[in-house]
């Protein structure tokens, strides 16, 4: 049951963004979504994981967009929902890798900000001449 409201969920949430941000439609698959995550992990678990202390920015932007989106504001919703998204889930990770599988900063430039340089397909620091 609970995967299927999930599903539901995600199929209404993105039928609502290809019918350009019907709010209804957005809406009611955060619901749907937010009561499958209850079904599947259980209540106990789901209040735990959005209400953790490191968490709470997150939560508070997700949980906003959800009220905002609920007020017919579908763009304004959606921007602080996947804003609270990312930022629930990066929680605890400690780099963009945990998350994405990749680094964004490392790309065609190779630009470590961890370690200040240089290494990417370049292959030599653009400071050295």
């Amino acid at each position: 049951l609970g995967v299927g409201l999930v599903g539901f969920g995600l199929f209404f949430f993105l039928f609502g963004i290809l019918l350009y941000f019907d709010s209804v439609l957005l809406a009611f698959g955060n619901l749907l979504f937010l009561t499958g995550l209850v079904f599947i992990i259980g209540f106990r678990r789901t209040f735990t994981f959005f209400f953790q202390r490191p968490k709470l920015k997150g939560t508070s932007f997700f949980f906003g967009g959800l009220i905002v989106v609920l007020l017919r504001w579908p763009i304004l919703g959606m921007l602080l929902e996947a804003y609270g998204f990312i930022s629930l889930f990066k929680c605890g990770m400690g780099s963009w890798d945990g998350i994405l599988g990749w680094n964004p900063w490392d790309g065609i430039l190779g630009w470590d900000p961890g370690t200040g340089s240089w290494d990417g397909i370049l292959g030599r620091d653009p400071g050295m001449g």
